[in-house]
């Protein structure tokens, strides 16, 4: 990975497979802002980073090495090699359309938390009310970031309030299952670090004691908030996708990376010109 320090700033220089564009703004988190062009601001684990895409460069502002190695690395998950992960795709005519329109998507490794509430409020829902709520959410009950936004509440915080309480965030029928959620995780009822480590199978169901959580939501939460990237969420865009293209199910060349190959596909589905007006 080369890397500089300079004026504040990480530098990553010539690194393969990442576009900020397409990863932050692809559907799977709800936090980040384009603020200019290439730039992009958010909040992770309650650290405020703005970062930028420029001559082939990725700059993480006003950060030092250690956050850098130890928030941004994994959240971007950047020690992993997603060009030799999409070479493999590449024997799949889909896979590869969508690589060739929206190349480098990697899957963030959000917190499993923040991930579990924001999918439970994704439900019946569009990604721009999505992040309003969200937004409301950090902003009623999470605290001030050195960066100017909130932390994202934690179980416990979220345990004590009520759906009164909620009401705020304008989020309907999804505050009983948000306190569910609090209530089980900060009693410990539902451990989030056991789940890190149980057989995925033993993960979905543990996910699924939730009020709310179904298949969709659990397999959200284990992709994008464990790193679990056999994990394969299915809406509507993917049921769509699987019927119009993959009668038989997905091409051996995705397996244990299905959950990526699930985001591209989703992720050009949705926005490609080649099915404007579909």
């Amino acid at each position: 990975m080369n890397c500089i320090s300079e004026n504040g700033d990480i530098i990553l220089k010539d690194f393969d497979c990442l576009n900020l564009k397409n990863t932050l703004l692809c559907g799977q988190a709800f936090r980040w802002k384009e603020t200019g062009p290439g730039t992009f601001t958010g909040t992770v684990r309650g650290n405020t980073l703005c970062i930028s895409e420029k001559n082939n460069a990725i700059i993480f502002r006003n950060t030092d090495e250690e956050s850098f190695r130890s928030i941004w690395v994994p959240y971007f998950d950047l020690e992993r090699d997603y060009g030799k992960i999409t070479d493999g795709f590449r024997s799949d005519k889909y896979i590869s359309s969508a690589l060739d329109e929206f190349y480098g998507i990697r899957i963030l490794h959000q917190e499993p938390w923040e991930a579990l509430c924001s999918f439970i409020i994704s439900q019946n829902n569009n990604i721009p009310r999505i992040c309003g709520i969200i937004e409301r959410l950090c902003q009623s009950f999470g605290t001030p970031t050195a960066g100017g936004d909130y932390s994202f509440p934690d179980a416990e915080a979220m345990s004590r309030l009520s759906e009164k309480d909620l009401s705020v965030l304008r989020a309907g029928f999804r505050n009983k299952y948000l306190l569910d959620a609090a209530k089980k995780v900060a009693s410990g009822e539902i451990s989030l670090e056991k789940i890190t480590s149980m057989p995925i199978e033993q993960a979905r169901t543990e996910l699924m004691k939730i009020k709310g959580v179904g298949p969709k939501v659990a397999e959200c939460t284990l992709l994008y908030g464990f790193g679990r990237l056999e994990a394969f969420p299915v809406d509507v865009w993917v049921k769509r996708i699987m019927a119009e293209m993959y009668a038989d199910g997905l091409p051996e060349c995705t397996k244990n990376y299905e959950g990526i190959a699930q985001q591209y596909l989703f992720h050009w589905r949705r926005n490609s010109k080649e099915f404007k007006g579909d």
